[in-house]
């Protein structure tokens, strides 16, 4: 095994000191695969592994073909997936099925700046790798099935585009897709008529501005940022919004909703808001701003009374009835918390449920599948 912890780093180390490499992407999952999609692990010829995309299953039957594409460097699609009998030969013995793409890694050029549409996609991943490791935001497109097989397109959040799939159509389709997928954080194998594309996406930590410098406040940055959330707290009360009193949080910036978001960099598809304060003067702005903004999720906390109250409120400032659908109030999911560590775990807790598109509850009451899967399981043979 390897000592790198991010197999694209392994992989680079390896390829400069002159070694061949493969690197294994989990690129759809069906039931219940043990890793989602966009998982990792790179393969040396002399045989160093970094990474893994089963947990076990069938890392030596990714091996055994990564040997093969180091060779041949050319990339392929594989298939795993098992039926009860087969349970201790090849394949993942909980019962899902993946998808492996498995291709050469090339090694980065010394330079990725001023990416022109043709450059080899080499220079491409090497700019997707900088902006995953400095927190960009950007989606790589590999075709997987199609004309060329292998072929990458960069799109970056800003929309601009380095690489081609081959074909401006083809490349307007990914770009398309790409734009739901860079703000729902999640990476997807997508299929378009003869074109099976993935699209790998990175981005950086979500962030959850709190509004209300509250001792609840203090209780959710924690729990956010255990969950790999970036926290920021804001309150026009300066007294109240003092860094020292939320030592978990990024910021805590003592300001009026619209001015303070603004200077956080504004409210994009993959920020929370939550509302703490109690207050109607200070809620109310809070929530105006939030509605007007394509966040992720608008939470509010306060009893069903002083929901109605303001939901009122709001409408008498010209909101409209649909959009108060977006707020989540009484914020949270019900799991009967009684302290500030528990509310805050109740509130993250549906912040992720909503992210992952189920309504939360208890697993053994669900029929749903316990890991999210991004496609219906088909019935199909096992390659």
């Amino acid at each position: 095994m390897s000592g790198h912890e991010n197999p694209i780093d392994a992989a680079e180390a390896w390829a400069r000191d002159g070694q061949k490499v493969a690197v294994a992407t989990v690129a759809d999952v069906r039931r219940s695969a043990p890793r989602p999609p966009g998982t990792k692990m790179a393969v040396s010829e002399s045989g160093l592994i970094s990474g893994a995309v089963s947990g076990g299953c069938v890392e030596g039957a990714v091996v055994e073909v990564a040997e093969e594409i180091m060779r041949t460097g050319v990339p392929r699609l594989v298939h795993y997936g098992i039926s009860d009998e087969e349970a201790w030969d090849v394949g993942l013995q909980c019962g899902g099925e993946i998808d492996v793409w498995i291709e050469r890694f090339e090694p980065a050029p010394a330079h990725v700046d001023g990416l022109a549409a043709d450059d080899a996609p080499a220079r491409i991943t090497a700019e997707f790798g900088e902006l995953s490791r400095s927190g960009g935001r950007a989606a790589l497109v590999t075709m997987m099935r199609g004309p060329r097989p292998g072929a990458k397109l960069l799109l970056r959040a800003d929309g601009t585009r380095a690489g081609s799939l081959g074909d401006p159509a083809h490349d307007d389709l990914a770009a398309a897709q790409a734009d739901e997928l860079l703000h729902a954080e999640r990476c997807e194998l997508r299929e378009a008529g003869e074109l099976s594309l993935f699209f790998d996406v990175t981005a950086p930590p979500s962030r959850l501005f709190i509004f209300g410098a509250v001792d609840y406040a203090a209780s959710l940055c924690t729990v956010a940022r255990v969950l790999g959330w970036r926290p920021f707290v804001v309150d026009p009360r300066s007294r109240f919004a003092q860094a020292a009193r939320f030592p978990d949080a990024e910021d805590v910036v003592a300001g009026w909703p619209e001015d303070a978001f603004a200077r956080l960099g504004g409210i994009d598809r993959a920020t929370a808001i939550v509302v703490l304060t109690h207050d109607p003067k200070l809620d109310d702005a809070a929530l105006d701003a939030a509605l007007r903004s394509d966040a992720a999720y608008i939470g509010a906390m306060g009893s069903r009374g002083a929901q109605r109250a303001r939901r009122e409120r709001l409408l008498a400032l010209g909101i409209d009835e649909s959009a108060l659908e977006r707020i989540s109030a009484p914020v949270g999911l019900d799991i009967g918390a009684m302290t500030a560590e528990e509310t805050a775990l109740s509130i993250m807790a549906e912040i992720v449920a909503l992210r992952r598109g189920r309504r939360g509850g208890r697993l053994a009451d669900s029929g749903s599948r316990i890991h999210v899967t991004t496609t219906p399981a088909p019935e199909r043979t096992t390659a």
